[in-house]
């Protein structure tokens, strides 16, 4: 009922299919350090902005999902600025060089009026970041994603629904089948 993940996120990713939470659940984590598009050593994690998201810095996700589809998407992150508001969203494609590579927002009802733009109907996973750049967010939603239409979270300069793209991480999210 359940099923997979993308292939070629270029991070650790834990996953566990029927675990947990009832036969046919699903959940996974991964994490990474953020680098520079075009560093020697690659990660799912790229950061466009060293000032907002340092090089080295964190970011770990986890997403579990219910048998009936239901999805929780938790993130946290250390080594960002300090108290800096932070907006961050699963997006639809994966991360690239080019931080529009990673497309729009994912939402469950796809649309693009303006009522649509809403944490019920996308994931936001806003958060500042205390004294320490650390921070985390979580989302609980009764949908799941569609097979190949979340790969990443972006972390945007400003919350909620606009801000520059400051960062990328590279997702193996999984989906209702």
């Amino acid at each position: 009922m359940v099923a997979g993940i993308c292939a070629g996120a270029l991070a650790a990713a834990v996953l566990a299919v029927g675990g947990g939470d009832g036969a046919g659940g699903y959940s996974m984590r991964t994490d990474a350090q953020f680098a520079p598009p075009g560093a020697f050593v690659r990660s799912a994690a790229l950061t466009y902005d060293m000032k907002l998201v340092p090089a080295a810095s964190w970011i770990e996700v986890e997403q579990r999902m219910t048998s009936g589809g239901a999805t929780s998407v938790r993130m946290r992150v250390t080594g960002l600025k300090p108290g800096h508001a932070y907006g961050v969203h699963v997006h639809k494609k994966p991360c690239a060089a080019d931080p529009m590579a990673a497309g729009g927002h994912y939402q469950h009802v796809v649309s693009s009026q303006a009522h649509h733009v809403n944490a019920e109907n996308e994931v936001w996973l806003d958060f500042t970041a205390d004294e320490r750049g650390a921070g985390q967010a979580r989302a609980q939603h009764s949908w799941g994603f569609r097979q190949g239409e979340a790969a990443s979270v972006v972390i945007h300069d400003a919350p909620g629904s606009k801000g520059g793209r400051v960062g990328c991480f590279t997702v193996p999210f999984g989906w209702v089948a």
